[in-house]
């Protein structure tokens, strides 16, 4: 395996790669998602290189991308569209201002799953969060996924709504 480290508007060069991942893990349980959702990835992902702070970190095996990761750095005011107000209404202000605005949001992470279990994404996180306050957001029904980056030492935030929908986690 090899990281590859792409930075801005770089990216773009491994962009069909990174949607066939994105596109093998998306599609398949537990997130399902329908081609019309898949369909948003690229041009979500085309506008996202132009962040602040941008990078991509792709693990290479026998040639092929089998994993990604991708993110920015979180700028002041915190967001509201797509899944920002949700985190914005379940973790409250106080706690978005102090964990999350300023640090790294790793806004995809996907692993190809006939490579799932060789520590690829762990590999690409590591690489990805660089060692700086960096942040992510999950859905609780990804089981999988939210019982890796507590194994892996993440911290969950605690909400500040009984059942909330998504868990963040924050690098230690």
């Amino acid at each position: 395996m090899k990281l590859a480290t792409y930075v801005g508007v770089d990216a773009l060069r491994v962009a069909d790669e990174v949607e066939a991942v994105y596109r093998e893990v998306f599609s398949a349980p537990p997130w399902n998602e329908k081609p019309a959702e898949l369909d948003t990835f690229r041009p979500r992902f085309e506008e996202n290189v132009s962040q602040t702070g941008f990078r991509l970190v792709a693990a290479v095996v026998d040639g092929e991308v089998r994993a990604f990761g991708a993110g920015w750095t979180t700028s002041p005011p915190f967001r509201r569209d797509r899944s920002y107000g949700v985190v914005f209404d379940e973790f409250g202000a106080v706690q978005v201002e102090r964990e999350l605005v300023g640090a790294f949001e790793v806004d995809e992470l996907a692993v190809h799953p006939e490579s799932q279990g060789l520590g690829l994404g762990r590999a690409v996180l590591n690489s990805l969060s660089a060692g700086e306050p960096s942040w992510l957001l999950t859905a609780h029904r990804a089981v999988d996924t939210v019982a890796f980056y507590r194994r892996i030492g993440w911290r969950e935030l605690r909400p500040q709504v009984a059942e909330p929908r998504l868990a963040v986690f924050v690098s230690v």
